[in-house]
């Protein structure tokens, strides 16, 4: 990739070590003349990021998430340095951070487009997620019964506690926990895993990427809830539907030159990888 010469900084100041961390990487970029601007916000402005050459994002998951949409809109890769627990997004640690930081400032990384989801509750309700999208009552201990429709086809209709629909890269989130699969980042899919079905064959579904997905309430009393990546609501009518497709724009996700996806997935999901570890 082309050097880095204009980087901006956004430091989640709440994780432990996240602010000497960045004063760190800050002063290596001072060093090699990089333009700098750093922020402790994580809901970025828009436009805050346009003409960027890219964004170091130090912090956990949630951290990136809520720079993500801005970093699509701008086209601004992001260099993700994890602060937090798991880390699937912030792929870099800070020690690799630290001893590799001046390589990637003079472009030794590779850019991956990662897939997000457009979604729409009505006009001008509409926003985009990374990770997933999730529908469910807007009261928690309430059951919610909803119609799903893919490409004007009725899918079939859950009694459940809500759905999640995951990017691949979201597979790895709330999609995982509640006992949905993991995809390949890569894979042009969308995953639908419902919330502890009434019914004990309802399990997750994969659609194809450019599916269009709608999903009507069919409960009488109830009101929706749809949260994008588990950070913003957005709201929904009573006879609204809620759609759902890939969005045309991708999130540029910095890694190293020597990422593996499924190293990582070993790594923080614990997998025991005998063999795999044996072989190497």
């Amino acid at each position: 990739m082309k050097p880095i010469r204009k980087l901006a900084f956004v430091v989640n100041e709440e994780k432990a070590g996240a602010s000497t961390l960045a004063r760190e990487l800050i002063a290596v970029a001072r060093r090699a003349g990089v333009k700098l601007k750093r922020t402790s916000r994580f809901r970025l402005p828009t436009g805050w990021l346009r003409g960027w050459d890219a964004c170091c994002v130090i912090g956990g998951d949630g951290t990136l998430l809520g720079v993500a949409r801005e970093s699509a809109r701008a086209q601004v890769p992001i260099i993700g340095v994890n602060r937090g627990s798991l880390g699937f997004l912030t792929t870099f640690s800070a020690d690799e951070a630290r001893a590799q930081f001046a390589a990637l400032l003079g472009g030794a990384f590779r850019v991956e487009h990662r897939a997000m989801l457009d979604c729409s509750t009505g006009p001008g309700d509409h926003d985009l997620a990374l990770n997933d999208v999730l529908i469910k009552d807007e009261i928690n201990s309430r059951l919610v019964h909803l119609e799903v429709v893919a490409d004007g086809e009725l899918v079939t209709d859950y009694t459940c506690d809500g759905l999640i629909f995951s990017t691949p890269t979201g597979s790895t989130a709330y999609n995982l926990s509640a006992g949905g699969p993991l995809l390949h980042p890569t894979a042009p899919v969308i995953a639908m895993t419902p919330i502890c079905p009434h019914t004990l064959s309802n399990r997750s579904i994969i659609f194809r990427d450019h599916v269009r997905l709608r999903v009507f309430n069919r409960s009488a009393e109830s009101r929706l809830l749809v949260a994008m990546d588990g950070q913003r609501n957005l709201k929904v009518g009573t006879r609204s539907p809620v759609a759902i497709t890939i969005a045309k724009l991708r999130l540029p996700l910095a890694q190293r030159l020597d990422h593996s996806h499924f190293a990582v997935v070993r790594e923080k999901l614990k997998w025991s990888g005998g063999f795999a570890e044996k072989r190497g």
